[in-house]
């Protein structure tokens, strides 16, 4: 039988009073949200927290998706059902979306967060790509306040991330919609951590990439961006070719573990495959997007 070692529970009714209990146990407390993470890794005695501080009662404090002056703000127990489900992401955050139906099962999706997705940290976690993917910030709230981190430097290594053991991590906010984004995965089944997965982000001017970002997950030890393959595609007119030398550039970007998943070879072509066809899927949504917007005129 699974059985986590003992622990005390404390149940936080504010973002304040989790931060005053995470303040009074120290660094062996933990925060627990959805806990589909978390608490295998309890039964399993891979996490052994002294405290486990429930923050579900923070939901009226910690769970919307909505827009506030064209930033897209995401409340850290929003559910992945809650992404999935969001009119508003499925018209203009389209990748998030994308990746959302790639997670886990319908169990999984109803009760777990989007925040947790986050402070867990797994390089294999297909949301944090996605919102690299998007240029988005976390926000975590403290004792000395609020800060924002960007997506991509909040891990610092397989489920290490730069949080404080005081505190929460409360909300992400991307601050501007790309005009095309996509997310592509490629898995041994569904719902299992992928082999390589990586999402597409563009802002246009035309048929020229204004802005082009690239997140990649499972094929680093961290959640990746693919800054060169950002530098092949910024201020480039689309093309086919195009699109081919980004993914060769996003291929050498990744550090690929060899594991059963496949080996860093197989991992490095797949990378070359979706960014192709991320491209393909983004450019046609932003296509797509400008013509309604043409047609609404």
């Amino acid at each position: 039988m699974q059985v986590p070692a003992q622990f005390e529970y404390e149940v936080a009714g504010s973002v304040e009073e989790a931060i005053e209990l995470l303040q009074r146990h120290g660094p062996e407390a933990y925060l627990l949200a959805g806990g589909h993470s978390l608490i295998p890794m309890m039964k399993l005695r891979l996490a052994f927290p002294e405290v486990l501080i429930d923050i579900h009662k923070l939901d009226d404090e910690l769970r919307y998706v909505r827009e506030d002056d064209g930033t897209l703000r995401v409340g850290a127990l929003a559910r992945h059902r809650d992404l999935l489900e969001s009119p508003l992401v499925q018209e203009r955050y389209t990748l998030l979306a994308d990746a959302e139906k790639f997670i886990a099962d319908p169990l999984v999706r109803n009760m777990g967060t989007v925040g947790g997705s986050f402070a867990h940290a797994d390089p294999s976690e297909d949301l944090p790509a996605a919102f690299v993917a998007l240029g988005a910030d976390v926000v975590v709230r403290g004792p000395q306040g609020e800060r924002p981190i960007a997506i991509e430097d909040l891990s610092v290594g397989p489920f290490e991330t730069v949080i404080e053991p005081d505190e929460i991590l409360t909300e992400t906010r991307v601050p501007r919609a790309p005009h095309g984004s996509s997310y592509f995965k490629v898995e041994r089944r569904a719902g299992d951590y992928a082999s390589a997965a990586l999402g597409v982000a563009l802002w246009m001017s035309g048929e020229e990439i204004e802005k082009a970002r690239v997140g990649m997950c499972g094929v680093g030890s961290t959640t990746l961006r693919a800054r060169e393959a950002e530098e092949v595609l910024k201020g480039q007119s689309l093309d086919e070719e195009l699109y081919r030398r980004a993914g060769e550039a996003a291929a050498q970007e990744c550090d690929p573990p060899d594991d059963a998943r496949g080996t860093p070879e197989y991992k490095r072509d797949l990378v070359r495959v979706l960014v192709v066809r991320a491209m393909e899927q983004a450019v046609s949504r932003a296509r797509g997007a400008e013509d309604r917007t043409a047609q609404g005129r």
